[in-house]
């Protein structure tokens, strides 16, 4: 029987999407392509590609983390993870104050991104404590 969305190619289910620091960087990402979709096509190579990497890799080293064989290793995407969402506010930053995000698109964004940050910040707390007391 081939893998369905929701398994592997191993036939072992995808975590990832339980994941709510996952879903909430997902929605972060769809947020972030929705947001500079309308930004000058001079952008498009610039502030808007870097906003659009930073939020998909966030998305995309918790879909990898969760694969991982151990908690360290899922630590350490964890920890890129929450590095790529602090290099997002700094984009979002840049993006209010040259006039690219409008202060209400700004607000929603840096939501987004601080709940998104809160919940991964929780889930590698979680990780290690779970790893120490084995």
């Amino acid at each position: 029987m081939p893998p369905s969305r929701d398994t592997q190619p191993d036939g072992r289910a995808k975590r990832y999407p339980k994941l709510k620091a996952w879903q909430a960087c997902h929605q972060l990402l769809l947020a972030v392509y929705r947001e500079t979709a309308g930004w000058p096509p001079a952008e498009l190579q610039g502030l808007a590609a870097q906003a659009r990497r930073s939020a998909f890799s966030a998305a995309a080293r918790l879909a990898e983390g969760s694969g991982k064989g151990t908690a360290r290793e899922f630590r350490r995407c964890l920890e890129v993870s929450l590095a790529a969402l602090g290099e997002l506010s700094y984009v979002l930053l840049v993006g209010r104050e040259t006039g690219l995000l409008t202060p209400a698109a700004y607000g929603e964004l840096e939501a987004l991104r601080d709940h998104a940050s809160r919940l991964t910040w929780g889930l590698s707390r979680a990780v290690r404590s779970r790893a120490r007391g084995k």
